[in-house]
């Protein structure tokens, strides 16, 4: 079973497909009984992989301020907290199905197929004339469609005995930072910025899944909320940083040329008017994507949302969109959005709970800025921008999120060579990832570590044996060093923290 259908003598795409499934990083959930569409599981190459991807997100997005926190929050939340936050009415999509089958779709999404551009934004009207007009069918037996409908893509949840008291799966984990603003404000010393930071499970019904990872029903995000005020926000920022710094933004009114382009902070804060602080926001965003995760520029863009495509509480929406050649061009991984005060509001509203703040004298409801990664999204991204094909099946993965950062192997399964490559095993273990392996020819073992991403492999040989040193292999460039072995430790530690690359070794 297929993640999709990728195009006719789309290999590479295939080869993506395989390598997630073969090497252990994710496939279908409940497969032995067929699959179920939108859930998805994480094997043990994948588990790690999504691992050390969240713990770099979580490491720089909270070292941006002392005052940034990681909580936990409910998988479940209640219809009045829901009701308020605007979810119980308006989270939505457009659905229509099929007058005679009753398939289901989305039709925004048939409608970008069709058309290329976004249709986010369009009325049931205005779906049911598009519809029309584009000739839209039933995929599965090619009958009309009825009119469009609006679809809430909540899981309910009964509570209870009685299953009187409803509530959700929660559809994103930003509602529980908003409940609990108040309470770690108070904990936190009534500081602004506050930030709150949650990493955990999403749910969402889509109509139609689609896309592997791309569409879920079960997801998982990685989401920083900044309660913060704007009227003096920017003064806890190194606004310095952005001088002279370019970023990779494609503009509402750039759409028809179907590019993006450089353009500096300077002029996105001055031309374009976007708040210092949220331009600030997005520079940090693309370090994180170009300098530590290793997406090339090229493939990176920051699309902005016209006022009709955004959510309505949302005064400035940029995408952040990576060029995946598996999903056919740029898809977002991941959105910033300035909410406003929207959101505190809301739950002050209906819970009746004062959500308003005092600072220096000062009496507010705090705005928002929310950073919203899809961490399902991203991890495959990671497959497909570093699945290479200048050789079959290796993926180049930086040290700092590959599943293991090293594999350790005697040349031969001999009893003269093994003890050693446990020892230097047992040393390393303690504080990387590593795998050990001793069995089958050394080049289906090199093979294996490529296609799982592990940037290094050290090999005990008999020449070592005599000299004191091993060899250390590089994925990326398949190249061999020979190391003293009691500078292993050193040279490990200097590598995995990216102080040293393979091509500085000596």
């Amino acid at each position: 079973m297929t993640f999709w259908q990728p195009l006719p003598g789309d290999s590479l795409a295939v080869d993506v497909q395989s390598l997630a499934k073969r090497r252990g990083f994710i496939w279908q959930s409940a497969e032995i009984y067929g699959a179920m569409s939108g859930f998805y599981d994480y094997g043990a190459m994948g588990a790690r992989l999504k691992r050390k991807w969240e713990d770099a997100w979580l490491k720089y997005f909270m070292g941006l301020n002392d005052n940034y926190h990681l909580i936990d929050t409910t998988n479940i939340l209640p219809h009045a907290a829901l009701k308020a936050s605007g979810h119980v009415d308006g989270f939505t999509d457009p659905l229509v199905e099929c007058s005679k089958c009753g398939q289901a779709y989305r039709a925004d999404q048939m409608i970008e197929d069709k058309t290329g551009e976004p249709a986010e934004g369009f009325t049931l009207e205005e779906i049911d004339a598009k519809v029309a007009e584009l000739g839209l069918v039933c995929l599965k037996c090619k009958s009309q469609f009825k009119n469009a409908r609006i679809f809430n893509m909540m899981f309910p949840v009964p509570i209870g005995t009685t299953g009187k008291d409803m509530a959700y799966l929660r559809p994103e984990t930003a509602q529980g930072a908003y409940l609990n603003f108040k309470r770690h404000f108070e904990i936190m010393r009534r500081r602004l910025p506050l930030g709150l930071t949650i990493i955990g499970k999403a749910y969402r019904n889509e109509i139609a899944p689609r896309q592997g990872v791309y569409r879920m029903r079960e997801l998982i995000q990685a989401e920083l909320q900044i309660f913060m005020d704007p009227d003096t926000f920017s003064e806890s920022l190194d606004l310095k940083e952005m001088e002279g710094k370019m970023l990779n933004v494609q503009l509402v009114d750039m759409r028809g040329s179907g590019n993006f382009q450089p353009i500096s902070c300077a002029d996105l804060i001055e031309k374009h008017k976007l708040p210092d602080f949220y331009v600030y926001h997005m520079l940090k965003i693309q370090e994180f994507y170009l300098d530590l995760i290793n997406i090339p520029s090229e493939k990176f863009r920051f699309f902005e949302k016209s006022e009709a495509e955004r959510a309505f509480y949302n005064r400035v929406h940029f995408d952040i969109e990576v060029d995946l050649h598996t999903l056919g061009g740029f898809k977002e991984v991941a959105g910033l959005h300035y909410r406003g005060d929207y959101d505190l509001s809301k739950h002050q509203a209906g819970s009746g709970e004062k959500m308003e703040v005092s600072i220096e004298g000062k009496r507010l409801i705090p705005h928002v800025l929310e950073l919203s990664f899809g961490v399902d999204r991203n991890v495959w991204t990671l497959l497909d921008v570093h699945l290479v094909d200048e050789r079959t099946g290796v993926l180049k993965l930086p040290p700092v999120l590959a599943p293991y950062t090293f594999a350790v192997f005697p040349l031969m399964r001999k009893e003269e060579l093994i003890p050693v490559a446990k020892d230097i095993h047992q040393k390393l273990r303690m504080d990387y990832d590593v795998y050990y392996d001793q069995s089958g020819s050394i080049g289906k073992r090199y093979a294996r570590m490529d296609e799982i991403g592990t940037p290094f492999c050290i090999t005990v040989d008999y020449d070592g044996l005599e000299d004191g040193t091993v060899t250390i292999r590089d994925t990326d460039s398949a190249e061999q060093k020979r190391i003293k072995l009691d500078k292993i430790e050193e040279i490990a530690r200097a590598l995995a923290t990216g102080r040293m690359t393979f091509s500085d070794l000596e």
